[in-house]
């Protein structure tokens, strides 16, 4: 079978190119790829030389370019999205451009050519605050709280009505938050370890008390790997890590782990809109694909501190230019921040658009 991967560049797209062609020897992967800010071709080294491993750059907005790079594929899975909630609500434009729009442009490629599975990649946070005690089936109401989590919900909704009226054959996956190597440092865990390794703050948004559902991911991409091969058309699975922490606690945990004095967390002013809890519940990909998260939260969190520490060169690189704009920007003075999107809108000036 011979996939095209969209966002295969980017933090969980790299690895599961890399987890595929470890585990599988009868899938080849044309990994398509813009290459913005967070896609980071230094994530795929490793398989660079894989006789069955192409590298295509492209826009999943680009109609053209899509249908030269899917041809002759048998299955896409769609990762390519502009993923950080910040971002989306700094900039949304560039958000509904690529996860909305984009989504499209694949599906009407995909269709012309018959592929004959297609997985859309999405998130828990389509399913907005989870009440506690509450676990979130595929079932749950779709009640988006950000421009990002709206721009997927709006691709799910998509991929759902071309099922249902032109008998595409797609899936979906909502995962929880993911963790694990080569993930950009604008995201909550990799920002922390990245902030403690070189004793600096560490941002907590609000009182801390956000609960998320952390997700290692290798254990996604086992998930996305059955859903693909087995999954039933039609269908969305959810895949959690079952491993419900606060972000507070989750700092707390990776500063013990580092040696890191608590005195480094520092609050800062709440996103708005801001989720308190996600939680999943998997028991459809459970049941139906024997799947289960098999990497435990505290093995998980040292072995991502580890892979942060050995990989300065990466980190170093990923750190500079645009996305040290970025943090100086939205954590330097977050209150002033805050009041500039109050106040600017969708027209808060930025250093660079990101599409």
């Amino acid at each position: 079978m011979k996939i095209l991967v969209t966002g295969g560049a980017g933090f969980i797209g790299s690895n599961f190119i890399r987890y595929v062609l470890q585990v599988k020897t009868d899938l080849a992967i044309v990994n398509y790829d813009k290459l913005t800010y967070a896609g980071n071709l230094a994530n795929l080294h490793s398989v660079a030389g894989h006789p069955h491993y192409q590298f295509v750059k492209g826009d999943i907005c680009d109609a053209p370019a899509v249908e030269a790079a899917m041809r002759g594929c048998d299955a896409v899975i769609h990762f390519a999205a502009e993923s950080h909630v910040d971002r989306s609500i700094y900039e949304p434009a560039p958000v509904i451009q690529t996860n909305v729009t984009g989504t499209f442009t694949l599906l009407e490629v995909a269709r012309r050519l018959s592929v004959s599975r297609f997985v859309h990649i999405s998130t828990d946070e389509v399913y907005g605050d989870i009440p506690p005690g509450t676990y979130a089936d595929e079932d749950f109401p779709l009640q988006p709280s950000s421009p990002y989590s709206a721009s997927k919900a709006s691709s799910d909704l998509l991929i759902r009505s071309y099922v249902r009226t032109y008998k595409f054959p797609a899936l979906i996956t909502r995962s929880s938050n993911n963790y694990g190597p080569y993930q950009f440092p604008e995201k909550f865990l990799p920002l922390m370890i990245t902030n403690a390794l070189q004793g600096e703050p560490l941002p907590i948004y609000g009182d801390g008390k956000q609960q998320r559902d952390w997700l290692h991911v290798e254990d996604n991409c086992r998930g996305i790997l059955a859903v693909l091969e087995r999954g039933r058309i039609g269908e969305v699975y959810n895949i959690g890590g079952s491993h419900v922490e606060e972000n507070l606690s989750i700092a707390q945990r990776l500063l013990r782990l580092i040696g890191k004095p608590e005195t480094l967390v520092r609050y800062v002013a709440d996103r708005p809109g801001h989720d308190r809890r996600y939680a999943l519940d998997c028991t459809r990909i459970r049941t139906e694909l024997a799947w289960k998260p098999g990497v435990p939260l505290e093995d998980g969190i040292r072995q991502t501190i580890q892979w942060y520490q050995d990989n300065g060169k990466w980190l170093a690189d990923v750190r500079a230019g645009e996305y040290l704009s970025y943090y100086e920007k939205y954590y330097g003075d977050r209150d002033n921040a805050l009041n500039a999107i109050a106040g600017f809108g969708s027209k808060l000036p930025t250093e660079k658009q990101h599409a």
